[in-house]
C-alpha cells in the first residue's frame, strides 16, 4: 500500500510519463529515467564495499537519492550483492575491499573460460558441462569437487540466491510504496553472444573463434537463445508495463559482416519473440553501433529504448533509428564531470529543441551518469530539462495497467529441470497416495530455481 495519496500520485506520473516515452507517445515533459546511476551511490557518503556488502547502505544510498531527487522518474543502480561471489569464490569478479580499493566499483575478469574444443560439450547439455568442466574454473571453492568446502560452497549459494531476491523485493518495494519511484526495468535478456563472449571464451577467445569455429559459435547462440527466454519470461512484468533489461557489450568489436552472421540473428529473434508477446526493452547499446544501426530501425514502432553511448553521435542516431523508438543520451561524460552547470543546461536546451522537440528522447550520459558528475552539473540537467523539456503545461499521462495482455508469450521448449519429477518420483518407488500436482510443482519450481542458478552463473 502506497504511503500516501500523493505518494501514489507521484508513482502513476512516473510510470506513466516514463512508458508513453517508450511507446513514442505524447508527455507532458522529458522524462528523466537513468539507466544505471553510480553517481548516487558514489555521493551517497558510502563507498562501493560498504554498499556491496551491507544492503541496509545499498536501500540507504537509493532512498536518499530518491528524497533529493524528486524530479527524477526512475533510476536503476547497477549493484550487486558481494557475498554471492565470496562463496564459491567467484573468479570473474575482482571485489572492493577485498582485492581491489573499497571506493573502486567491481571489476569483470574475461577470460577463456571455455576452450576452444568444447563448444559441443556445452551445446550437448549445458549442465552438465558446467557442473563437471566449467564451474572448477570459476569457482575455487569448487575445485575439490565433493570435498566439504565444494558442498558448503553451494548450500551457502542457495541460501544467498533467497537473500538476494529478498534484498531486491524490499529496495524496490519500498521505493515504489514510500517514494513513488518505479523501476527502470523488470527481467533481462543477454545476447547470447556476449555471453558467450563475456562469460565463456573471451574477447580474444571469440576473435578467434570467429574465424575456426563458425558453424559452433552459431549452435551455441542458439542454445544459450533458448535457455535465456524461458529465464527472463519467468522474471518479467506481468502487467507489461517495465520493460525488459539488455546490455550489449561485443558489437563495437564487430564487423558490420561479423554482426550480421554471428550476433544479429539470435539477438533478433530473442527481443522480437517478447515484443511479439506485448513486452517492452531498454537495451544499452555500449560502445559506437554505428556501423551496425541500419538493424535497429526493423523493431516495431515504440517497443524499444535505446541508450546511446557516447561514442556515437546522438543526432545521427536520431535520423538513423530514433525516429523509430525513444533514445537516450547525448551528454558527454567528461562534460558533466568536467564542465559547468552551464555548460549542461546549454547542452540539455539544444537536444531539447533537436533530438528531443518531437518526443523519444531521454537526456543521459553514456549509458549512466558518471560516479564522478559534479552535483551541481546533476542539478543543472534536471532544472534545465524542466524549463526547456516541457511539452505541454498538462498532466503526465497515467500508466496503463492492462497494456498488451491480449499478446500471448510462445516460448521454445527446453528442459529446464534436471531431474524430472517422474523419474525422481520412479526412482524412489513411489505410489502417491495424495495430491501428486501438488509435491510436483513444488519439485518442478526449484527444480527451475537450480537451473536457472546453475545456467546463469
Amino acid at each position: 500500500m502506497f504511503k500516501s495519496k500523493e505518494v501514489e500520485a507521484a508513482y502513476n506520473r512516473r510510470l506513466g510519463r516514463y512508458m508513453a516515452a517508450i511507446r513514442m507517445e505524447s508527455v507532458d515533459r522529458v522524462p528523466l529515467a537513468f539507466n544505471t546511476c553510480y553517481y548516487a551511490e558514489k555521493n551517497s557518503g558510502y563507498n562501493f564495499q560498504e554498499i556491496l556488502y551491507d544492503p541496509e547502505k545499498w536501500e540507504d544510498c537509493e532512498f536518499k537519492f530518491a528524497e533529493k531527487y524528486p524530479e527524477v522518474d526512475t533510476f536503476r543502480s547497477n549493484i550487486a550483492y558481494a557475498p554471492t561471489w565470496d562463496v564459491l569464490d567467484y573468479q570473474l569478479y575482482r571485489v572492493p575491499g577485498r582485492e581491489i580499493s573499497p571506493n573502486s566499483l567491481q571489476q569483470f575478469v574475461e577470460s577463456d573460460w571455455m576452450k576452444e574444443d568444447e563448444y559441443q560439450q556445452f551445446i550437448d547439455d549445458p549442465v552438465k558441462y558446467k557442473m563437471e568442466v566449467y564451474f572448477p574454473r570459476i569457482f575455487g571453492e569448487y575445485k575439490e569437487k565433493g570435498s566439504i568446502r565444494s558442498y558448503m560452497a553451494f548450500l551457502k549459494s542457495g541460501f544467498l540466491q533467497g537473500i538476494i531476491g529478498t534484498i531486491n523485493k524490499s529496495r524496490a518495494s519500498r521505493l515504489k510504496y514510500d517514494y513513488g519511484f518505479p523501476g527502470t526495468t523488470q527481467s533481462q535478456l543477454t545476447a547470447p553472444f556476449d555471453i558467450l563472449s563475456d562469460n565463456y571464451r573471451g574477447l580474444r577467445g571469440i576473435m578467434r573463434d570467429m574465424f575456426k569455429k563458425q558453424d559452433e559459435i552459431i549452435d551455441a547462440c542458439e542454445k544459450l537463445m533458448e535457455i535465456n527466454l524461458n529465464n527472463c519470461a519467468a522474471l518479467v512484468d506481468p502487467k507489461k508495463q517495465m520493460p525488459i533489461f539488455i546490455a550489449t557489450h561485443k558489437p563495437c568489436f564487430m564487423s558490420p559482416k561479423q554482426f550480421d552472421k554471428f550476433y544479429w540473428p539470435t539477438f533478433y529473434k530473442g527481443i522480437m519473440t517478447m515484443i511479439e508477446a506485448g513486452y517492452t526493452f531498454r537495451i544499452f547499446l555500449e560502445g559506437n553501433w554505428e556501423p551496425h544501426w541500419d538493424h535497429l530501425a526493423d523493431f516495431p514502432k515504440g517497443t524499444v529504448l535505446f541508450d546511446v553511448d557516447n561514442e556515437a553521435d546522438i543526432f545521427k542516431a536520431k535520423e538513423a533509428f530514433g525516429y523509430k523508438n525513444c533514445i537516450s543520451g547525448g551528454i558527454p561524460t567528461d562534460m558533466m564531470i568536467l564542465g559547468t552547470p552551464d555548460d549542461i543546461k546549454e547542452r540539455v536546451k539544444l537536444l531539447c529543441e533537436t533530438v528531443g522537440k518531437d518526443g523519444g528522447w531521454i537526456p543521459q550520459g553514456g549509458g549512466h551518469i558518471p560516479e564522478d558528475c559534479k552535483p551541481e552539473n546533476f542539478q543543472a540537467l534536471i532544472d534545465a530539462v524542466n524549463e526547456y523539456g516541457r511539452y505541454t503545461d498538462g498532466s503526465a499521462p497515467m500508466p496503463e495497467e492492462a497494456y498488451n495482455q491480449d499478446k500471448k508469450l510462445e516460448l521454445p521448449s527446453v528442459k529446464n529441470v534436471v531431474t524430472p519429477w517422474d523419474m525422481y518420483r520412479d526412482d524412489h518407488g513411489w505410489k502417491i497416495t495424495g495430491d501428486e500436482e501438488l509435491i510436483e510443482s513444488n519439485w518442478n519450481k526449484l527444480e527451475r530455481m537450480a537451473y536457472s542458478w546453475i545456467i546463469r552463473s
